[in-house]
Parts: structure tokens; C-alpha cells; sequence
């Protein structure tokens, strides 16, 4: 009698968790043999879908506001969640035109007339743009430079296509395009503390798998996987 092959795992995840959980996904299909489904977007647009019932067996957010809205709404299991990681925040700029920012109000250089960023009302690497740059007095200032986008990921490559001389993004997402180049990195004890929590949610099928999936990811060799592509994790 022919075995059926397992439901496969559905993953709604961050965009910028893309490289880190393909290769987290690869590892767990070789050790399980049940197959993984990413499907990465914008935090607060994966929390949409999943409170329209899109089936997802795992919710990766970029923050805790968007794991918050899907938990009030009764749509993760119960004890199930976790922090998978941390990140920081950095500024880069076309590689044809690198150079080091010894402040952040370098930003306000005339060279500098457009800023990409995850749109600071609902994306969650804009949101923390904005706590940072309104904790250092600068938001009302830079504000009319921003050009807000869909998520981290496009903010990275409206740079490496030449239409924004600047944008905040991940430090994890930086090393990952080739025309751009790091300018300033965000002290640490400046910014707000970027966490990304994952759960099982309600609406998928295959919620058993779910769950060993995140106690992969959260565990070894999960954790490496994640140190592996930058991010921090919880000790």
C-alpha cells in the first residue's frame, strides 16, 4: 500500500527572514522528510492574510505588534509562542558612492534627497525607523526625504536600482545585495529592540509538523542556521 507523503508545512514569515528560513527549511526537510512552503511578505500583510484565513501552519513576524494582532484574534495555538531572533537596524547607500556615516544626521547631507524605508505606518522595519529617528529628535526633520515601501526587501532594492540614495534596513539584509554598502550601523542602545516571535496558527493543516518545526527553529541546529545569516538569538 502506497504511504501518502505528509501535508507539507506552511510558513507565513517576515521578508526578511527569506534567506534564513530557506536554508532553516532545507535542513528540516533532509532531517524529516516532511517539505516546507515559505511565503514571505510584509509582517503586517502575512497577519492580514492569515486573520482572512489564509492556511498557514507558522507565523513568523518582524515585531510583536503584528503577532500580537493575530494572537488577540484567537488565530495561534496557545502556548505556542516564541522569539526566534533579533536583528538592528543600518543605513546603506549605492556602493558606487560608499562611504562612512559618523552620525545619522549625515543623512541630512544635499546628496542625500531620497530615503527608502518599509512604510513606517504598518511595516515593521519602518516602524522601528521611526521610534529610532523620533527618540533622536529627527523625525519630523527627515520625514519629507522618506519614500515609504512594501517591505525591508524593497527597500534594499530601490538603492541598488538607483532610486533612493539611502535606506534603513536590517543589518541581516545588507550583506545580501551586491551595489550597496553599509554607512552607518544604529547603536544598539539607540534603537528599539527589534524581535522577531514566531507560533503555530490555527488556520493550516498540518499543525503537528508546525509545531516540531518551530522547536527546530527555536533549537539547534535551528539557532545556528539563524547566527549563520547574522541574526541574534535568544540565549
Amino acid at each position: 500500500m502506497t504511504r501518502l507523503a505528509p501535508e507539507p508545512v506552511v510558513v507565513f514569515a517576515a521578508s526578511s527572514l527569506t534567506n534564513v528560513l530557506a536554508a532553516a527549511a532545507r535542513a528540516y526537510e533532509r532531517s524529516t522528510g516532511v517539505s516546507v512552503l515559505v511565503n514571505v511578505g510584509a509582517s503586517n500583510s502575512q497577519a492580514r492574510q492569515i486573520l482572512d484565513g489564509a492556511p498557514a501552519d507558522v507565523f513568523c513576524s518582524a515585531d510583536e505588534v503584528q503577532m500580537d494582532v493575530v494572537e488577540r484574534a484567537g488565530k495561534i495555538a496557545p502556548g505556542t509562542r516564541v522569539v526566534l531572533a533579533f536583528n538592528r537596524l543600518v543605513v546603506v547607500v549605492p556602493k558606487e558612492r560608499a562611504r562612512r556615516f559618523s552620525a545619522i544626521t549625515e543623512l541630512f547631507d544635499p546628496s542625500v534627497q531620497r530615503i527608502a524605508v518599509g512604510d513606517p505606518a504598518a511595516v515593521p522595519v519602518g516602524v522601528y525607523t521611526r521610534q529610532y529617528l523620533e527618540g533622536a529628535g529627527l523625525w519630523a526633520r527627515i520625514q519629507p526625504r522618506l519614500v515609504p515601501t512594501l517591505n525591508v526587501r524593497a527597500a534594499l532594492a530601490a538603492v541598488e536600482a538607483g532610486n533612493a540614495d539611502a535606506a534603513f534596513v536590517y543589518a541581516t539584509d545588507a550583506p545580501l545585495a551586491s551595489r550597496v554598502a553599509v554607512a552607518f550601523e544604529v547603536p544598539v542602545d539607540q534603537m528599539p529592540a527589534i524581535v522577531y516571535p514566531a507560533a503555530v496558527a490555527t488556520g493550516g493543516r498540518n499543525a503537528a509538523d508546525g509545531r516540531r518545526l518551530l522547536a527546530f527553529l527555536e533549537r539547534e541546529p535551528g539557532r545556528a542556521i539563524f547566527v549563520r545569516f547574522g541574526f541574534g538569538v535568544p540565549t
